[in-house]
């Protein structure tokens, strides 16, 4: 993303990124750092901001506490297949970043920076998801056809469920 475009809201793009994709989205929250921050620190949210339709749960014992180093185990299901999911928290800059990263799942990579920043509105954050689909060519051409659009959906119903519960 441009930095001078770095602080508006809803920017978003899915690019070529190295061997696989990068995907960005903005979304300025009419509520302080602080409360925007305790909401995602704790991944118990996320249940709650996933699509339906993926059935998606966290396995790891509740609360999950959030940390560098922290590993997190997740269950979802993808057209009824069940698929399992654990990743890592690489790096945690409270109150600004966290990043996790899939060391096991459906991906043969996927990145996910959390960033958010102080906003004239409110907070400003930054969704980056750098991702490969396993299988080689394979995994391209299933981006085309599916992959693509069904992180774009995810992303897009999410920033709906965010404003709809932070904003209330």
């Amino acid at each position: 993303m441009n930095l001078e475009a770095d602080l508006l809201d809803g920017q978003h793009s899915l690019s070529r990124h190295g061997d696989g994709w990068r995907l960005e989205r903005t979304q300025v929250i009419a509520r302080p750092l602080s409360e925007v921050w305790a909401f995602f620190e704790r991944p118990e949210n996320l249940e709650s901001i996933t699509p339906d339709f993926l059935r998606f749960h966290i396995l790891t014992p509740k609360p999950v506490p959030m940390h560098k180093d922290a590993w997190i185990q997740y269950r979802l299901r993808l057209h009824g297949i069940p698929v399992h999911w654990r990743t890592q928290i690489t790096r945690y800059d409270p109150p600004h970043a966290f990043v996790d990263e899939q060391k096991e799942g459906p991906f043969a990579r996927w990145v996910h920076l959390h960033q958010f920043r102080e906003h004239p509105e409110g907070t400003w954050m930054l969704d980056r998801v750098d991702y490969k689909e396993p299988m080689g060519v394979l995994g391209w051409v299933a981006h085309h056809v599916y992959t693509g659009r069904l992180v774009e959906r995810i992303f897009e119903y999410r920033r709906g469920v965010i404003r709809e519960r932070l904003e209330r």
